[in-house]
C-alpha cells in the first residue's frame, strides 16, 4: 500500500508539472496578445510612453496579486459578506465575459484537462481496477450538481465510498466516516478521486478552476440561509477553487458561509493569473492532503 501511496504521489507531481508548463505556455500566448493590442493602441495616440505606461501599469496590478495571494493577511484573500453588494461581482463579470476574456480561459480548460487526462493516464488505470478490487460497486460515481446560472449537471468522480453511502438521503461526509473505503480514504487526500471531472470541463460544464459544485439539496438550504449564496453560481464551478487552496474541508453551514467569501473573492477578481495561482496551491493540497476529507 505504502508503495501505491508513493506511486500516485510521483505520478501526480509528473502530471500537475506538465500542467504547470501548459499553462505558463497559455499565459505567454496571452500576455503577448494583449502587448499586442496595447502597442496598437498606442500607436494610434501616438508615442511610445502610453504603451509602456499600460504594460507598467498591468505589471503593478500582477504583482500586487501575487502579493496578496501568497503573502497577505487572510482577509486580504476574502470578501467581507457585510459589506458585499451584488454589482462588486456584476459590473467585473460583464467585462471579462466578452469574448476576449471568455476564450483565454476556455482554452486553458481545455489544455489542461486533456493534458491530465493523458498525462495520468496509467494511473487512472491503475485507480479504477483498485477500486474495483477494493469494495463492490462502479468505479465512477455520478453525482447531480448545481453549475452555472443554477443549471444542473452530473459531476463524474471516481467512487470513494461503499456503493449504497446515501441509501438514507444526502449528508455531508464527516471526520472519520465510515462510508468511505480504505482505498477512498487516499483518494480523497491526494484530490485523485476529482480527476474524472475532466471531462465535465470538456463537455462546458464545468471550468478547471472555479467554485466547487455543490449538491442541488444543499444549496436549497444553504441560500435560505447565507445572504448572497447564490452569486457563487454566476461562473462555471471548477475541478480546484480559491477556496479549496484557502479553506479546510467543511461540512457546515458556517463553513459553508465562510468558503463563500473565498468564492466571491475569486468571482470579482477572476484572471489567468489568479487561476494559475490557484493551480499551483493546488500542487500543494494534491501531495500533502492539506484541507481534504
Amino acid at each position: 500500500m505504502v508503495f501505491l501511496v508513493e506511486f500516485g504521489q510521483l505520478m501526480l507531481l509528473l502530471g500537475l508539472l506538465g500542467i504547470c508548463f501548459v499553462v505558463a505556455m497559455v499565459l505567454l500566448r496571452q500576455l503577448s496578445q494583449k502587448g499586442g493590442e496595447s502597442n496598437i493602441s498606442s500607436a494610434s495616440v501616438g508615442g511610445f510612453a502610453p504603451f509602456v505606461d499600460h504594460v507598467t501599469l498591468r505589471f503593478s496590478e500582477r504583482v500586487s496579486l501575487l502579493r496578496t495571494a501568497f503573502w497577505g493577511d487572510q482577509t486580504a484573500r476574502q470578501i467581507d459578506l457585510t459589506q458585499f453588494d451584488a454589482t462588486h461581482i456584476h459590473q467585473p463579470l460583464l467585462k471579462k465575459n466578452r469574448k476576449r476574456g471568455r476564450y483565454p480561459k476556455r482554452l486553458l480548460d481545455i489544455t489542461l484537462s486533456l493534458t491530465m487526462i493523458l498525462v495520468l493516464f496509467p494511473l487512472l488505470l491503475v485507480v479504477a481496477v483498485l477500486i474495483k478490487i477494493d469494495s463492490p460497486g462502479t468505479v465512477f460515481y455520478r453525482q447531480r450538481r448545481v453549475g452555472v446560472n443554477g443549471r444542473l449537471f452530473d459531476v463524474i468522480k471516481f467512487r470513494s465510498m461503499v456503493n449504497d453511502a446515501e441509501k438514507d438521503g444526502a449528508k455531508w461526509a464527516q471526520k472519520n466516516d465510515t462510508r468511505i473505503t480504505r482505498l477512498g480514504k487516499f483518494l480523497r487526500r491526494s484530490r485523485i478521486d476529482e480527476i474524472p471531472q475532466a471531462i465535465n470541463v470538456l463537455k462546458g460544464e464545468m471550468s478547471f478552476v472555479g467554485p466547487r459544485p455543490e449538491r442541488p439539496e444543499f444549496v436549497q438550504l444553504l441560500g435560505d440561509e447565507i445572504p448572497h449564496y447564490n452569486d457563487r453560481h454566476k461562473v462555471k464551478p471548477g475541478i480546484t477553487g480559491w477556496a479549496q487552496v484557502e479553506y479546510e474541508y467543511g461540512a457546515s453551514v458556517d463553513d459553508a458561509r465562510e468558503k463563500l467569501t473565498y468564492d466571491l473573492y475569486y468571482i470579482k477578481n477572476f484572471s489567468i493569473i489568479l487561476d494559475i495561482i490557484i493551480i499551483l496551491k493546488t500542487v500543494r493540497v494534491t501531495l500533502f492532503g492539506v484541507g481534504s476529507r
